[in-house]
């Protein structure tokens, strides 16, 4: 048993009994019940989920903070990562660009409806491959269905369409916006009220006016001129249409002549894409020479 004068031994501090026994009525706080009460609000709130402070991502937790206060990280536009950021996006939003493109409505501005100044490459270039894949495979099949039952013909398929209309498809999606964003910024130096589009966005805008043009093309297959033309008609109604929407505030507050050259070329160009290539790709081909036919060699006379 230990003895009175055990120095490691609790004693009460008289001064503190005093002042309890003075005052009966006041508060007292533990220290330890602080630091349970701090640990059991930490796992109310979640900083504990998921198997403790050991399992908490640092990296995450700073890039959870920096997207709720609004700031982005700026990258030189010649490095990856400032092009990985256009194609992180939600397949929900692809398929309602899609379905926005398709379905033009009157008086909505495409960039401020569907991009919400979040442009991505994705879907033009997914609409862009899938448009040349369409071209050349329908291209072919429409021309072995043409010279289908002729004894003296042999299907060759065609890969240097693929070629072709990959050269027309991106060139088109990627030179004519390039063209387009230089020309209203240099109208916007200009005249300092007009609306202004960055490069990905015109880029974005015209990649998904394509999608429309990638069902007409599959009904080129079938040899019928008045279903092709039909079809390239509403094609480039609507496609045109997406076209002109968005690009009307930009241009709306310039010159008169301005207004008409830009709206022209817009309609011109993506005109000459859609006739290309149905001219190009499913033309009528040549008629075939009989196969008993012979040439003949005239010789001159003594």
């Amino acid at each position: 048993m230990a003895s009175t004068n055990d120095p490691f031994q609790f004693q009460e501090f008289e001064e503190a009994g005093s002042l309890l026994e003075a005052n009966r009525d006041a508060t007292t706080i533990s220290i330890e019940d602080e630091a349970i009460q701090a640990e059991n609000q930490r796992k109310s709130g979640g900083l504990t989920a998921g198997g403790g402070d050991d399992d908490e991502d640092p990296l995450a937790y700073d890039d959870k903070s920096e997207l709720l206060s609004g700031q982005k990280k700026s990258v030189p536009f010649w490095t990856f990562e400032y092009y990985q950021q256009f194609f992180d996006i939600e397949t929900h939003h692809v398929k309602e660009r899609i379905i926005g493109s398709v379905l033009p409505w009157p008086g909505k501005n495409f960039i401020q409806v569907y991009l919400r100044r979040n442009p991505d490459l994705y879907g033009p270039f997914w609409i862009c491959t899938t448009l040349v894949f369409a071209i050349a495979i329908s291209g072919n099949i429409s021309n072995f269905l043409v010279h289908l039952g002729k004894p003296n013909y042999k299907y060759t398929p065609e890969f240097g369409k693929v070629t072709i209309a990959a050269t027309a498809i991106f060139s088109y999606a990627w030179l004519v916006p390039l063209a387009l964003w230089g020309f209203l910024l240099w109208r916007n130096n200009k005249i300092m009220n007009l609306v202004s589009y960055s490069f990905m966005e015109i880029v974005c805008v015209y990649g998904y006016s394509l999608s429309i043009y990638i069902p007409a093309v599959v009904l080129w297959i079938l040899p019928y001129q008045w279903l092709r033309w039909t079809s390239i008609v509403v094609a480039l109604c609507l496609s045109g249409s997406v076209l002109m929407m968005t690009f009307w505030p930009a241009v709306r507050d310039d010159h008169p002549k301005v207004i008409i050259a830009v709206m022209s070329a817009i309609v011109l160009f993506n005109a000459l894409l859609a006739v290309g290539c149905k001219a190009y790709f499913f033309s009528n081909p040549q008629p075939d020479l009989p196969p008993n036919s012979t040439a003949i060699e005239v010789k001159p006379s003594s």
